[in-house]
């Protein structure tokens, strides 16, 4: 590995992904649509064949007439530089599409590899049909979780020819700027964690193309983005059940509408309370189920609207990877320090601080914190508990600054994120609401504002009257 840390890059880190994967099971059969267990290899590609035509072609979309391209507008050619900018942004070692064609194929291309491949763009944007290696899409199914011989468990990938990405890409660039407390006062919150069936791969096309015409997305702009083209959840927050429910209603109404349907053995009902409160939510008459925790974008969010046990997964997580890497990297004799490092650098910390912007770090969480970044850092230092090395001998050991210094900078950052956003977004909203009522006896508890404040004026000494415009005129 060390080897290849020094001249290949991209092995080792495959290598280092294969090893913190671990061993992974393959299914050799699949069920049927009428849940017959399917062995010989015909009748499985026959059945993925089945599913994903079933997922990507639904008889039930409504008609949607489709805005007219207008044909009389003159748009501007693509130009070379914007080829040139989306070929450098290629990352490397991904996988080609139907023509086999590799991104580094395309980064190597020199001035008249590009003049040819930016030709090409615009005879396409000016005819308005693709070639066919264009449109042939290679679908990698990928497991996400439950039983591996159930198709719907799986997750389509789509491989795109990488001459077409390009110009998809320069398309997304011209229309991008087209388109561009309550607990503290025991007042509940009530959530719907709601999951649409298959979302990205039932989204009606006719729908979309009549959004980015209504934002002024149209002409040979809004045509080209059609010819390319031939799970998610919404987190609502609302201040009463009856409130939640009613727009709980219209949503699943508009998504029926839509040809789209709201996954009710998916989506579930939460109630930031102190106490527990019932919250009946109803979907097509079926209740969903009210939960206690729900993972949202990988952050766990709790009933009681605490981030502890959120930091105690991010805890597991990272030691979880340390322990699978623990013999082949962590204590490997033959591995550099600078490529642990760069392993501690690019996996261990983003899976430990995930989501650290709003953490309220307290001692016990700069404890633990410190800990979990420690018992890495010992083990590439050489060091054990019973040396009793001080933690800031480890970092100036190694080069590294404190973890908690890295949290607390993003922590600030995202606060000017907050007082730089525009009114009437959503995250800066929230951060401005003052909740009114009465606060019940005991001891508050420490607020991310009130927090993160204090942290300002510890770091910066910026008062907190002062840092909105402090905000606005950071560049």
């Amino acid at each position: 590995m060390e080897k290849d840390y020094r001249t290949a890059s991209g092995k080792f880190w495959q290598t280092v992904r294969r090893l913190r994967r671990g061993k992974q099971l393959s299914a050799n059969t699949v069920y049927s649509g009428g849940e017959e267990l399917l062995a010989s290899t015909g009748d499985i590609v026959g059945r993925w064949k089945e599913y994903f035509e079933d997922l990507l072609n639904p008889t039930d979309t409504p008609s949607v007439e489709e805005p007219e391209a207008e044909d009389s507008e003159v748009d501007s050619s693509i130009t070379q530089a914007e080829v040139t900018e989306v070929v450098q942004q290629l990352l490397g070692g991904k996988a080609p599409g139907v023509d086999e064609i590799h991104p580094e194929y395309l980064k190597s291309l020199d001035v008249v590899g590009l003049s040819w491949l930016t030709r090409l763009c615009n005879i396409v944007w000016r005819s308005g049909t693709v070639p066919l290696d264009w449109a042939a899409r290679v679908v990698v199914p990928l497991f996400k979780k439950g039983d591996r011989r159930v198709c719907s468990n799986y997750r389509g990938i789509t491989l795109l020819s990488l001459p077409g990405k390009v110009y998809s890409r320069v398309l997304e660039r011209r229309v991008r700027p087209v388109l561009e407390g309550s607990w503290e006062f025991a007042q509940p919150v009530h959530m719907c964690f709601v999951d649409l069936e298959k979302a990205f791969d039932r989204v009606p096309r006719g729908i979309l193309w009549e959004v980015l015409w209504q934002y002024g997305v149209c002409g040979h702009l809004l045509r080209a983005v059609r010819s390319l083209y031939n799970r998610s959840r919404s987190l609502v927050c609302i201040a009463s059940c009856l409130d939640l429910q009613h727009a709980l209603g219209n949503f699943a109404a508009e998504c029926e509408a839509a040809g789209m349907r709201v996954s009710t053995s998916k989506s579930e009902a939460m109630v930031l309370d102190r106490k527990k409160v019932a919250c009946t939510l109803q979907v097509g008459g079926e209740v969903l189920r009210q939960v206690e925790e729900f993972k949202y974008l990988g952050v766990l969010f709790t009933s009681e609207g605490r981030m502890d046990r959120e930091i105690d997964r991010r805890i597991g997580a990272a030691a979880a990877v340390m322990r699978s890497m623990y013999r082949s990297v962590v204590v490997k004799k033959e591995l550099s320090r600078k490529a642990k490092l760069a392993i501690y650098q690019s996996i261990y910390v983003p899976t430990l601080t995930y989501g650290h912007e709003l953490w309220v770090m307290t001692e016990r969480v700069r404890s633990r914190i410190q800990a979990a970044e420690m018992s890495f850092l010992r083990r590439v230092a050489g060091h054990s508990l019973r040396d009793r090395v001080r933690s800031s001998v480890t970092w100036e050991e190694l080069g590294v600054e404190p973890l908690r210094l890295h949290i607390e900078r993003q922590q600030l950052r995202w606060l000017g994120h907050l007082f730089q956003m525009p009114p009437g977004s959503l995250p800066g909203e929230v951060f401005r609401a003052c909740p009114t009522g009465k606060r019940p006896r005991g001891r508050p508890r420490t607020h991310w504002r009130d927090y993160v404040f204090r942290l300002a004026w510890e770091r910066l000494r910026v008062p907190p009257k002062e840092l909105e415009e402090v905000a606005r005129e950071r560049e």
